[in-house]
């Protein structure tokens, strides 16, 4: 199962919408938001693609109770977590999470095999030795919004835990600096 994790799409529907049709056509069957969406109504650009968006809400946590409704809507594709979130997707334990720090430490216990998460605006892929002598994959996909980089996001796949980083396909006149960029193995 191949999915798109993202983050800090800060109200921009745009460039959000741009990064989903992008890794829905390179196989994505999931969205991962790790945050800062800000107004709930921006996820609503993402309805036409039909992909499951999980979602967690971050520090600019914006209209929470509009998040909540807007996730129980009938036919919604919005699945809202709160500031964090544990599930399953093809087998695989995934943590969402804000905040770096946090995801650092979530991704050394053992009990996920990716850990996702945002705020800096910072792309970062990386395998964390856990303390079960085991690796997990930390992933920050950068800000999909282009807050003071270019808009980013990382497309991976589950059955080989294998993850790449994409830059938001947009015109030149859209396009910001090309953000801090670290990938670890």
């Amino acid at each position: 199962m191949k999915i798109c994790i993202l983050s800090d799409s800060h109200d921009n529907r745009k460039l959000l919408d741009v990064a989903v049709e992008d890794a829905k056509a390179a196989g994505a069957q999931a969205v991962l938001h790790c945050g800062d969406v800000v107004a709930p109504t921006t996820l609503r650009v993402l309805q036409k693609h039909g992909l499951p968006v999980h979602v967690i809400h971050g520090n600019n946590t914006g209209d929470l109770y509009n998040m909540t409704m807007l996730a129980q809507e009938p036919e919604s594709v919005v699945n809202f977590y709160g500031q964090d979130a544990g599930m399953e997707l093809a087998g695989r334990k995934i943590f969402l999470v804000h905040y770096p720090h946090y995801a650092r430490a979530l991704s050394t216990t053992g009990e996920w095999d990716l850990v996702c998460c945002g705020h800096d605006h910072r792309v970062e892929i990386r395998e964390v030795a856990t303390i079960k002598q085991t690796t997990t994959v930390l992933i920050n996909p950068g800000t999909v919004g282009g807050v003071g980089a270019d808009p980013t996001y990382v497309i991976g796949d589950l059955s080989t835990m294998r993850f790449e980083i994409h830059y938001v396909p947009v015109a030149e006149s859209m396009a910001y600096n090309k953000p801090h960029v670290t990938v670890h193995d």
